[in-house]
């Protein structure tokens, strides 16, 4: 489709310049929005637009966000959308969080606490969604899952085995640096004698102690690189917890997460399993999804945390993704419940390099394309590119990794707050067949659980995104199906630059090559086409 210009009653196509090769044109509150010749960010953000850059705009702030403010300002105050039902495929969510109070779905079916069925469903008391998990937290990762199987003599199986072996190794070169650097971060908290710090604290330490002068050295180096929201204490945690996480539990032949849920991870027909408790056995586990909900639905205008991107939604929280790889029937099972439960739109911030049930998902994919749900997923936060068989990032909705078998998926990339060549994360994953749209992914502020926020990134920050803004369309625009809010978010979105680099190398690469679109998701575009369409 050639570009086009959209004055104020017509608002199709929104087809941007790839390589932002024209001239921005005057803006008006209905004219699409296109990327500039330059775009130039005063450094470093302030406090507050750091915290909702992912809802700023190209041209008023300079800032590659979705222009969600924008919209609400200009496009929608004068509208009323309809309740939408969002289903949120994670760890879990925290409920109970202050800035997500509103935004819970409740089974309108079910009598909370009776100890019965009563929407005969198959899942007592399932209240505001199901954990199918029940109390397992952590799990292998699917490549040791598949070797402790033993040796098929197949190809599947020596992949597993080749990745297996280079991840150990890894990870024990990993632990070795984590218990380094917890060491430094605890001779820097001795020295100054608090456990939070900053890198102007670091000048005040004027010990001899060899140990000392050394952690300092390292510490103003990590601190000077990492920017102002690193936090040493919290983050060297997080860093250590996935470490150890991964060396005990993730590629621990030796663990078996599983036995604790008591079913047949094998057997598809042994569906009924896990529990009520959508935030599982400890809150802080359900971190990964209770970021996921508030990216999209943390209340707005309240002056706590963030905001999400729509409050005209209502969370259905599924549990199906531990600390480790996923099972497929377990997300096979969360798609259905959630699409039987009413979601129109599902969340999927999960992946994995293997899938040995995926006809399982494939069939939940079209079981919820035949009743007009859309599935963000996000593409994965290895750098690689997905449409190389040996990248395959699960689920996906082709078999052949080239076909799609459905129009109700949209993959996510993520993208930084720096408009440029390196705009694209360095962590995100790309394919110009894989890989269909991007949104903001790095540094995103949201709710996690017990009343806090934090700063996460990943493609997983990125799908919220993205689903968001599908969610704010099917709120105003509810006639639109799955597959037109898709082909919205694709065709409506702003052009990257005409080259960005890729992956942790930092390769040049010409942006038809990063994903179908080489665009970005936008909101204000976004609704401007769904007006269009919706006439039609």
């Amino acid at each position: 489709m050639s570009p086009i210009k959209i004055n104020t009653l017509s608002a199709f196509a929104l087809l941007v310049f790839a390589g932002c090769s024209t001239t921005l044109q005057a803006q008006t509150s209905k004219e699409i929005i296109t990327a500039p010749l330059a775009v130039i960010k005063k450094a470093p953000l302030s406090e507050n637009e750091l915290k909702r850059w992912s809802h700023l705009d190209l041209i008023k702030d300079s800032i590659p966000g979705m222009s969600v403010d924008r919209a609400y300002a200009e496009l929608l105050q004068e509208k009323k959308g309809v309740k939408v039902i969002v289903g949120i495929v994670d760890s879990g969510v925290d409920i109970e969080h202050p800035d997500l109070q509103g935004m819970i779905w409740t089974n309108p079916k079910e009598i909370p606490g009776n100890g019965i069925d009563d929407d005969k469903n198959g899942f007592i008391d399932d209240i505001h969604g199901w954990n199918f998990l029940g109390n397992a937290v952590h799990e292998n990762l699917e490549l040791t899952r598949v070797i402790k199987k033993g040796d098929n003599g197949s190809a599947e199986y020596k992949s597993a085995l080749a990745q297996y072996e280079e991840k150990s190794k890894k990870v024990l070169e990993d632990k070795q640096q984590v218990d380094f650097l917890i060491d430094v971060h605890n001779t820097i908290k001795k020295a100054l004698n608090k456990t939070t710090y900053k890198l102007e604290d670091l000048s005040t330490i004027s010990s001899t102690d060899p140990k000392v002068a050394r952690s300092k050295m390292v510490m103003t180096q990590i601190l000077t690189n990492a920017g102002p929201t690193f936090d040493p204490e919290s983050e060297l945690e997080d860093y250590r917890a996935s470490v150890y996480d991964q060396f005990n539990y993730n590629l621990n032949k030796e663990y078996d997460g599983r036995k604790i849920v008591g079913d047949n991870p094998d057997d598809i027909k042994d569906n009924h399993y896990g529990n009520n408790v959508v935030f599982g056995p400890d809150k802080e586990e359900a971190l990964h999804g209770t970021h996921v909900a508030g990216i999209i639905a943390q209340i707005r205008g309240n002056n706590l945390g963030g905001d999400g991107v729509t409050n005209n939604v209502e969370i259905l929280t599924v549990r199906a993704v531990p600390d480790g790889d996923e099972y497929d029937k377990d997300i096979a099972l969360a798609i259905r419940y959630a699409v039987d439960n009413g979601a129109k739109v599902i969340n999927g911030s999960f992946g994995k390099s293997y899938s040995p049930h995926k006809q399982w998902v494939y069939d939940a994919i079209k079981y919820a394309a035949k009743k007009d749900v859309l599935i963000v997923h996000a593409a994965g936060n290895d750098g690689y590119d997905i449409d190389k068989t040996e990248n395959i990032n699960y689920p996906n909705d082709s078999e052949d990794n080239i076909k799609e078998f459905t129009n109700n998926v949209l993959t996510i990339g993520a993208i930084n707050k720096q408009y440029g060549e390196t705009v694209v994360a360095p962590f995100s994953n790309f394919g110009k067949i894989n890989v269909d749209v991007f949104a903001p992914g790095e540094e995103i502020y949201a709710t996690v659980p017990n009343n806090k926020y934090k700063y996460l990134q990943g493609t997983s920050m990125a799908s919220p995104n993205a689903a968001g803004v599908a969610a704010l369309i099917r709120s105003y625009y509810p006639k639109l199906k799955a597959a037109q809010v898709k082909q919205i978010l694709m065709d409506s979105g702003v052009a990257l630059p005409a080259t960005v680099v890729l992956g942790e190398e930092h390769v040049p690469t010409p942006v038809a090559e990063t994903s179908r679109t080489g665009k970005m998701v936008n909101a204000y575009n976004a609704l401007l086409m769904a007006e269009k369409m919706s006439k039609k």
